[in-house]
């Protein structure tokens, strides 16, 4: 990243946590929710491969007899994984035209009703009123707005629940829980829009949600020889919610947005970005445990990481050849560096992915990783056949 980009980062994060509108405060990510064919199996896979663990369980043995769901954990971060049970479930419809993938985007806050009123007559289009569900173990506010394609954001109240997860749901024992591998909560999650759609987009953001946009890319800092898009990344007045809005631009051949729109069949969640402490641990973890990585930059790319880090090669801890061997990237702004690493596509589909990162200070999102980072994409789209 450039300086004067670094310097816009800056600027833009200054302006959000002294100026943002604080008409809808949001003090964190409540969860995700993923529509998936089987959430058994699924929730076997992410407990697997990405070591979460069971939280939450709610299906025919609680009483609900349209949906199932299973809730997983890893620290701060919380997956809902939910399947249909029956042929008349809307939730069929969306796994038919979208495959597994995320549907909901809840946001924890201390007054649903009042994130709902304020949203609502911004001009957010209603989701879900805002309801009260109750068990033994307290009550919880629930209310929802659209945002992209079929993407929901559900705001959650839950300072008078005491539960496991959410009324409805009991605790989910299970014998089989393994260790987890170190991620800490979600970093950012990237949404990918349609043609001129992104602006859009960011103006929604900012008018029903008041976020602010701290750092934009163009088409001319973002593309390869074949392909290319723009992105824009929004993000709330606090800086815990990161929202990066992605739409395709012209070039010689079809760009990862474009696959994505295609086989997704709509705007809708292209990846979660999950933190950790330890991005070779984690790595090393996840790749023991079957997940596939994008393709390595080549070795020019790991022999000019001392350049990329500048002023911050003194301080970085980790060895430049074990980064490597996992196919971690590195880039720097003027706040410090951050390591990085893209998994493969997790559904059969070419949609929706995880990325991996590890902050050292930098507040950015690897712009000077996106050559190196799409001509990897790139790659792997021609073995699809659809670059």
């Amino acid at each position: 990243m450039s300086n004067k980009e670094v310097k816009s980062v800056n600027y833009g994060l200054e302006k959000i946590f002294e100026g943002a509108q604080d008409f809808l405060p949001l003090l964190g990510t409540d969860y995700v929710e993923f529509y998936v064919g089987n959430a058994k199996q699924a929730a076997h896979f992410y407990k697997t491969a990405f070591g979460f663990q069971s939280l939450a369980y709610k299906g025919l043995e609680t009483g609900s007899k349209d949906t199932v769901s299973y809730v997983l954990i890893q620290d701060k971060i919380r997956l809902v994984l939910t399947s249909p049970l029956n042929s008349k479930s809307p939730i069929n419809d969306h796994i038919v035209k979208h495959g597994d993938g995320v549907k909901i985007i809840a946001l924890w806050v201390d007054d649903a009703k009042s994130a709902y009123k304020e949203t609502t007559k911004r001009g957010a289009k209603s989701y879900m009123e805002p309801r009260i569900e109750t068990d033994e173990e307290g009550e919880v506010i629930k209310a929802g707005i659209y945002t992209y394609g079929e993407t929901v954001h559900i705001f959650i109240e839950r300072k008078n629940y005491h539960g496991a997860f959410l009324p409805g749901f009991r605790e989910w024992k299970s014998d089989y829980n393994p260790k987890t591998i170190g991620l800490k909560y979600i970093d950012h999650m990237v949404g990918n829009v349609g043609w001129g759609q992104m602006n859009v987009w960011v103006a929604w953001y900012e008018k029903v949600m008041g976020f602010e946009n701290f750092l934009s890319f163009d088409d001319k800092q973002i593309h390869t020889e074949y392909s290319a898009l723009m992105s824009k990344v929004m993000s709330n007045g606090n800086g815990r919610i990161k929202f990066p809005i992605n739409e395709p631009a012209k070039a010689a051949k079809k760009s990862q947005i474009e696959e994505y729109l295609d086989f997704y069949e709509g705007a809708g969640v292209q990846h979660i970005a999950v933190a950790t402490d330890d991005i070779i641990s984690t790595v090393s973890q996840l790749k023991a445990n079957g997940i596939e990585f994008l393709p390595p930059p080549p070795q020019a790319y790991y022999d000019d990481i001392p350049n990329r880090l500048g002023e911050h090669r003194d301080m970085m801890k980790e060895d430049i050849g074990e980064l490597q061997k996992l196919s971690i990237m590195v880039d720097a702004d003027e706040e410090g560096y951050l390591l990085q690493i893209f998994t493969k596509p997790i559904e059969d589909r070419p949609t929706l992915f995880f990325e991996i990162i590890q902050r050292m200070g930098a507040k950015g999102f690897g712009a000077g990783n996106f050559k190196a980072l799409f001509e990897s994409i790139e790659r792997e789209q021609a073995n699809r056949g659809t670059l």
